[in-house]
């Protein structure tokens, strides 16, 4: 959708299947991402009226055959990685091409990211040049599945959480690769966390503040087990960092 802003968004409504809590997801995983340096687009509260709704086909959910009209009201907005004018963006690239995209390190430090939010899906990412570009960069995106989706509960696998290829991890020889995320994350301060949960509509989590602050608090505490996860998913079946000194 185009924003007033004039740039678009991929948006996702309140009464998407996966429930409100993924749009609170979707905008406090990307703001506590932005705070830690990670590259993730921008993301916003879009307002879409129940005019805007009623005149436009497309705004329909599609649910065991039936079509439901989206809900009006404050949305999640996750900028488009890039204008499709400007150049390309696609959801998947061949394993043959990943020398060609530029920040492959940062896959380690949404790792991180990932394992500190219990992210209880794989990860995603889009990869996009401008034209005349020769080289891919990544953005992270689709964070709806942080704190276990709906539940705000964080049960830890070593499995979840991770890109699903090894590949994008075959820099990682050590504690440095996850630099400087790693350290961004475990000393993001109390206020930081809690300015980032400032900006998430009330609507979007029942206005369910005790359950919002537990939920923080549970993050602040995790940040002293990062390690710990990263080194479970390291010592995994999977087998992910062959190149670990």
């Amino acid at each position: 959708m185009r924003a007033a802003d004039g740039f678009l968004y991929v948006v996702k409504f309140q009464n998407n299947p996966q429930g409100a809590r993924v749009l609170a997801n979707e905008l406090l995983a990307t703001r506590l991402a932005e705070a830690a340096g990670l590259p993730v687009p921008a993301a916003e509260v879009i307002e879409v009226s129940e005019w805007l709704i009623s005149n436009t086909r497309e705004l329909t959910i599609q649910l065991a055959g039936q079509s439901i009209p989206c809900l009006p009201g404050l949305q999640y907005g996750s900028r488009y990685a890039l204008p499709p004018w400007e150049g390309q963006v696609l959801d998947w690239l061949p394993q043959s091409m990943l020398d060609r995209v530029r920040n492959l390190e940062w896959f380690a430090g949404m790792l991180a990211f990932d394992k500190w939010l219990c992210n209880a899906d794989s990860r995603q990412a889009v990869w996009w040049r401008r034209s005349r570009e020769r080289r891919y960069t990544a953005s992270f995106i689709d964070h709806g599945y942080c704190f276990n989706a709906a539940e705000w509960s964080f049960p830890d696998s070593p499995l979840r959480g991770a890109y699903p290829w090894n590949e994008v991890y075959a820099g990682v020889r050590g504690w440095e690769s996850f630099e400087p995320a790693l350290s961004r994350l475990e000393q993001m301060s109390e206020s930081a966390v809690w300015r980032c949960a400032e900006v998430v509509p009330p609507e979007w989590y029942a206005a369910d503040a005790t359950a919002l602050e537990k939920l923080l608090q549970t993050l602040l505490r995790r940040r002293a087990r990062l390690r710990e996860l990263i080194a479970d998913f390291r010592q995994s079946s999977r087998q992910p960092f062959p190149n670990w000194r």
